[in-house]
Formats: structure tokens, C-alpha cells, sequence
């Protein structure tokens, strides 16, 4: 059944905004009038289908107007012309809009408050609008049936235990997806149409008994305040409505994962679906939930907090472990051990330049082998980038413009650095390495210190949606430390996190406590 919420998306059952304002054409009695403004309009485009036919007493002209590729050809025949052709022979034309709306209400809804402009609107976005000669009311037809890429696993996210489901493309199918997982009657869907000219749709999701109101209200704010002609992706969306664009780090999270989305709403949090892009966005968000995956929860405590544990080391070591070998090497000779002094000093005889270039030279190689990796097909790009730098750091050591244990440094960061299951954050990591490397060959170990201070400071200013992006730990939240780097048994969370103000903070019934 068509409604008005369906067609334009915004919850409020009513066309965007800017639509509004220039929908002043009202639809004629005249059927050739009404055709002509639609021809007009969209300049007789090769995908515009005309479908003229006459029902009713008098064989009245009608016409079925759509897109082709954007509609379900069998829908438009046999539940729409063939029933009219058919069905209405001994009704008034007068009658006619009574009598479908009576009849076949599971396929189309009829409202005379349409106008040409709000039927314009509807056949691009997929529907059918059906004109008839002597009415000045326009049907439309729900008939949506473009192509969709299937359900397939996600791409990006790979997963290890778990539903093997990813989102896809389209919003609907999407909303589904978490329509299985959560069988919540007070999970919502607020729908927005955004763009001045591609009118895409957009769904922000939540549960309305457990998220806090003000997020909801803030992010309704930040999605209505966006302002553009086309929203390529959600990144466009994420872009828009973050609380920082300064800072390297997401404070929104973006997934292919249902499973994800799900866990993140039931939490208390909010989720942002853009049509047309797999992705989903969540919010908000703080570091910590950068180093939690999925998975975490598909295993035993033990294994979940053993594989958080080694993704902060990991964190550690792609961050800082080039800066600290810059360090120690140019300015603290002394904290290295003799033998091991004794060694890195006898490979690095004859290499021309200091610590800091070769850390650079090396570091700039590997970040321009990754991104050729991604770039390249998938079936040459993992062994370009494999056989790409074991070929290129052999050689390099080999002309001795780099000493091996800084191909060992590298390589070491370079492993760490894909142990992070979210890909913004490792991207914001590789990003501030250069940057504490820089300090590092100012300062040494004092600059690296400097820069750890700089980036905490940052950190606790840095907000998303409100909450602080250092929560957990500053402001302090033990209740919640228990789901940080430590993943607690699933008896022991009882509560929502604190940090998300969750309406209804109880995870667990009162009488399992």
C-alpha cells in the first residue's frame, strides 16, 4: 500500500520541504494537460513510459506514467491495467477512484490532495502515477522493482563467528535486516529526503524506550540542517553532522555489519541508513568502541578480553614503536641494551641516512604499496603488496640505504596496524605516526611524550553527539570499564552502558541479579 510516509520518506507523511514550495501545479481535468506538463518537465526522457488506455462506462481515456528500470513491470500489468481494464467496466469514471481505492487498497493508495509536482515526484522516485480524463486527481502506485545487489557477506569486515549478512544498497531491504534482528515494537524509523536535486532517503534508526531523547533530537537537528545537491554516500552524511572536522578521529562509526547496528541501538545508540550505500552509520561513539568488534561476543569472555588486550597493544605499537626506535636511536643510547646497541649499530654501517629519513623513506613505501594494493584487483593486489615489499625492503637493505632493523620496525608497525577491526580509526593512526615521528626527531623521547599529552588533551575535548570521546575513562565510568579492554561474562553486564544515559538502563531482568 502507497503512503505518503513511503513516498517521501520523512515520517511526517508529507513531500520535502523545498518540494513544497513549488508545488503550485494543480493536476487538470484535461488528461493531454497533465501528460504534457510531465513531457515538459522532464524533456521526454528515452526511459519516460506513456501508457494510454480506457476504462469505465464511456471508455475513458487513462494513461500510466513511469520510469523504466525504476518500476516492477509485472505489478503495473497484472495488479494495476489488468484490473482496471477489467474489473471497472460498470462503474462511473466519477466512481472510479472510490471503487479502486476499495478494491485493490493492497497495491496503491488514492489521495485528491496530490498535485503535478508531487506526481513528478513520485514516478522518479520509482512509483506509478495514473491519470484519468475528466478527474482532476492523480493515483500513484507503489511499484518499486529495480534491480538490488543480493545479501552477501560483508566486504569490508570480515567475520569469524557470526551471521554472514552484510548490508546492501537498498534502504529497505537494509531496514529489514535490522527489522529481524530487533523484534521491538518501540524500534523506529524517522525518515528524511535529503538533496536538493537527487532526493535521496534517509532513515535514522533507534529504540525509542532506551535511547536518550536528546541524541535523537540532536541528530534530527544535524540531518535537517544538511544542505546540499546530492549525497554521494553516507560519508557525505557522516561529514556533514560530525562534531569535529578537524579531527583525524571518527567520532562516527560506519558499518556493512546488521549484527553490528543492532548491538549498537540495543546499547542506546542511534543509527543513520543513507539509500544507496551499504554503509550504515552509528552514533555516537568514543575510542573504545574502536577496539571492540562483533566477534567479541560470539566468544568466551577470556578469548574476547585476550583479543581486545591484543588490539590496544597493537594500537600502541602502530603509533608509537617508529617513533620510539627514532628516539632512542638519535638520543637515548644509553636505554638501549649493549648488545642489542651493539647490533643495531653494526646494520646500520654504511647507511647514509639518519634514523628519521630512513623511518620516513620506508614508512612513505609501505603507505604507497597499501594503497596500491587497494587499488588493484583483488586477485594481484594482496600479492603486490606482499611480494612489493619484501622485493623493495631486500633491495633497499641490499644497496644500504636502509638497515634491516628498521624494515623490521616497519613491518612489525605494519602488521599492527591492520589489527584494528574499525578501518577509519587505523587510517587515523597511520595518519598522527608521521606526526609523533616528527616530534620524536625534535625531542625524542620527550617529544614523543609531548605528543602523547597533545593527543590526550584532544581527546578529551573531542565530543560526539555529546558524549565525551575519552568515556570511559575521563569522565570516569567504572560500571562501563567493564566492557573496555576487559570484556566481562555477559552475567555481569546487567546494565547499559552509563556513558550513552540509556532511558532503560537494565540489560538483564531484576530478578537474574
Amino acid at each position: 500500500m502507497l503512503l505518503k510516509s513511503l513516498m517521501f520518506g520523512n515520517g511526517g507523511g508529507q513531500p520535502p520541504a523545498d518540494f513544497l514550495q513549488s508545488a503550485e501545479t494543480p493536476v487538470s481535468i484535461s488528461l493531454e494537460d497533465n501528460i504534457a506538463y510531465i513531457q515538459n518537465v522532464l524533456s521526454t526522457p528515452i526511459d519516460l513510459v506513456i501508457r494510454m488506455f480506457s476504462i469505465g462506462q464511456t471508455l475513458h481515456p487513462c494513461a500510466a506514467v513511469y520510469l523504466e528500470g525504476l518500476v516492477d513491470k509485472y505489478t503495473i500489468n497484472e495488479e494495476l491495467i489488468k484490473p482496471l481494464l477489467h474489473d471497472f467496466q460498470d462503474i462511473a469514471v466519477s466512481e472510479l477512484p472510490q471503487g479502486v481505492a476499495a478494491h485493490i487498497v493492497a497495491t496503491f493508495n488514492l489521495d485528491d490532495g496530490f498535485s503535478l509536482d508531487d506526481a513528478l515526484y513520485s514516478v522518479l522516485s520509482g512509483n506509478t502515477a495514473v491519470f484519468i480524463d475528466g478527474l482532476d486527481t492523480v493515483m500513484l502506485i507503489h511499484s518499486q522493482g529495480w534491480k538490488t545487489r543480493g545479501i552477501e557477506e560483508p566486504q569490508t569486515e570480515s567475520v569469524i563467528r557470526g551471521p554472514r549478512e552484510g548490508f546492501i544498497e537498498d534502504i529497505r531491504t537494509n531496514t529489514a535486516l535490522l527489522r529481524r534482528r530487533i523484534h521491538d515494537p518501540k524500534l523506529r524509523y524517522r525518515g528524511f529526503t535529503i538533496g536538493r536535486r537527487s532526493k535521496r532517503q534517509v532513515v535514522l534508526a533507534y529504540i525509542e524506550d532506551i535511547i536518550h531523547p536528546e541524541v535523537v533530537r540532536e541528530a534530527e537537528r544535524r540531518l535537517n540542517s544538511i544542505d546540499i545537491d546530492d549525497i554521494a554516500s553516507s560519508a557525505t552524511v557522516e561529514q556533514w553532522i560530525t562534531d569535529s572536522f578537524l579531527s583525524p578521529f571518527p567520532v562516527i562509526a560506519n558499518t556493512e555489519r546488521p549484527d553490528k547496528v543492532s548491538g549498537a541501538l540495543l546499547q542506546g545508540k542511534a543509527a543513520v541508513l543513507v539509500d544507496g550505500d551499504p554503509f550504515v552509520l552509528v552514533l555516537p561513539v568514543t575510542f573504545v568502541s574502536n577496539i571492540q568488534s562483533p566477534e567479541d561476543f560470539y566468544q568466551t569472555w577470556l578469548i574476547a578480553t585476550l583479543t581486545r588486550l591484543l588490539r590496544t597493544i597493537a594500537g600502541l605499537i602502530a603509533t608509537f614503536l617508529p617513533a620510539m626506535y627514532i628516539a632512542l636511536l638519535e638520543y637515548h643510547h644509553g636505554m638501549i641494551p649493549s648488545k642489542l646497541a651493539f647490533s643495531i649499530a653494526g646494520s646500520r654501517e654504511g647507511v647514509p641516512f639518519p634514523a628519521v629519513v630512513e623511518a620516513f623513506i620506508m614508512e612513505s613505501t609501505l603507505e604507497l604499496l597499501r594503497e596500491a594494493g587497494v587499488r588493484l584487483p583483488k586477485a594481484i593486489g594482496q600479492t603486490i603488496g606482499i611480494v612489493g615489499g619484501l622485493v623493495i625492503g631486500e633491495a633497499a637493505v641490499s644497496a644500504g640505504i636502509v638497515s634491516p632493523v628498521m624494515v623490521i620496525v616497519v613491518a612489525i608497525t605494519a602488521i599492527a596496524s591492520f589489527s584494528y577491526p574499525s578501518y577509519s580509526f587505523a587510517i587515523s593512526l597511520r595518519m598522527i605516526r608521521f606526526g609523533i615521528m616528527i616530534t620524536a626527531a625534535f625531542f625524542g623521547l620527550y617529544g614523543i611524550i609531548l605528543a602523547f599529552i597533545m593527543i590526550s588533551i584532544h581527546f578529551v575535548n573531542l565530543k560526539s553527539f555529546g558524549i565525551p570521546y575519552s568515556a570511559p575513562l575521563a569522565p570516569l565510568f567504572l560500571k562501563d570499564l567493564k566492557d573496555m579492554v576487559l570484556r566481562a561474562p555477559l552475567t555481569f553486564m546487567k546494565t547499559r552502558p552509563q556513558l550513552d544515559q540509556p532511558e532503560d538502563p537494565d540489560r538483564l531482568q531484576k530478578e537474574r541479579r
